[in-house]
């Protein structure tokens, strides 16, 4: 019998400069884990503008959301409770984000608090999470400060992703604007931040660090650039980053090129990594050497589709599912094991500006 599990899709539900905002919602699905092949789509949840992106505390059984707006409504976080069968998402409640264009947020590993990263405000905020599921109002508030090279997209701080390592004790945040991975050690019983020892790693000026994963093991963390298109590799160790490399994820290496990156994702075994090329529409596919802590790029895969901004693996760590904003389609490729390399199954859904592909067993 074929193994299915629900497929929650983040989108955009108003235009922007960057995006159609076609979208209504906060979108359902079922993916078949044996076939790649996603079914029964439907609108979850349409009391949300620009849920651009999604966690999951499956524990609790609710879902998280960022409202990611500037004006008119007030940028926010939602909680909604997921129904078992049919993945509809009852609304519980939501609170302000204290930060302006939430895109991004993520779940302590005790699913205690949502954190939630700040593009405009160059900021970060924890919330609380009641035992219901909902909500209470942030304990703590972070504001970066500083600006990088590039005075069109780094003029101040710009939050874009809030990861945890894999012990759970430090939170990093990759600032596109500042060119720095900041971190802080986390509190988990009062819900706060505090600098840590080493307060950020850098990486290259102009690079615009937008997404980071860390390896399995925790040994080492892969900062994916948005603005040069490379990715930076960190060794990690209690929450200090070291500089490894710094490696293109485009194929003719060009710098100039009008491309930009937006997602890194780590196979679960940690041999393999791979990261989004927007404009160039495709997968970079690397190997990670454990011994030397390098990257060697392996491949480019199109994504067939226009601006991937959202890639995923699903549980089994048998696909990779590939979100094209710009195309309005999720693309599903099988990962070959032995090598890492992908190959698309032929499926390309429709979805409306696909920003967040968030897996939850049924």
């Amino acid at each position: 019998m074929a193994k299915k599990i629900r497929l929650y899709v983040g989108t955009y539900t108003v235009p922007l400069s960057f995006v159609s905002g076609s979208g209504k919602g906060i979108y359902t699905a079922v993916f078949d884990q044996d076939s790649g092949e996603i079914s029964d789509v439907k609108l979850a949840a349409y009391d949300i503008s620009n849920p651009s992106y999604l966690t999951i505390a499956p524990g609790r059984r609710c879902l998280y959301a960022v409202q990611e707006t500037v004006g008119g409504r007030t940028p926010a976080v939602y909680a909604y409770r997921m129904d078992a069968r049919g993945g509809a998402l009852q609304y519980l409640n939501h609170q302000p984000a204290h930060g302006g264009a939430p895109c991004h947020l993520t779940l302590d590993k005790n699913e205690k608090h949502v954190i939630s990263a700040h593009y405009v405000t160059g900021s970060v905020a924890v919330h609380p999470i009641l035992p219901d599921g909902r909500l209470e109002p942030a304990t703590d508030i972070a504001h970066h400060e500083g600006k990088g090279a590039n005075p069109e997209r780094q003029e101040s701080p710009h939050a874009h992703i809030a990861r945890f390592d894999p012990s759970g004790r430090f939170l990093f945040v990759a600032d596109l604007g500042i060119d720095k991975v900041i971190i802080y050690r986390y509190d988990g019983e009062k819900g706060r931040l505090y600098p840590h020892e080493q307060p950020f790693a850098a990486v290259q000026p102009g690079a615009g660090p937008r997404h980071l994963a860390f390896h399995p093991s925790g040994s080492h963390a892969f900062v994916i650039n948005e603005l040069d298109s490379t990715v930076s590799v960190f060794s990690h160790r209690d929450g200090r980053l070291k500089h490894q490399q710094t490696i293109s994820t485009l194929p003719d290496a060009d710098p100039h090129a009008p491309y930009s990156c937006a997602a890194i994702r780590v196979s679960a075994n940690g041999k393999y990594v791979y990261g989004s090329n927007r404009g160039h529409d495709s997968i970079a596919i690397f190997a990670f050497d454990a011994a030397s802590g390098k990257l060697k790029a392996i491949g480019h895969e199109p994504t067939g589709g226009k601006t991937p901004r959202e890639l995923n693996l699903d549980p089994s760590g048998r696909w990779l599912l590939a979100g094209n904003q710009d195309s309005d389609t999720i693309t599903t490729f099988r990962i070959n094991p032995a090598n890492g390399l992908l190959k698309s199954n032929g499926i390309s859904t429709p979805m409306p500006n696909p920003v967040c592909l968030a897996f939850v067993e049924m």
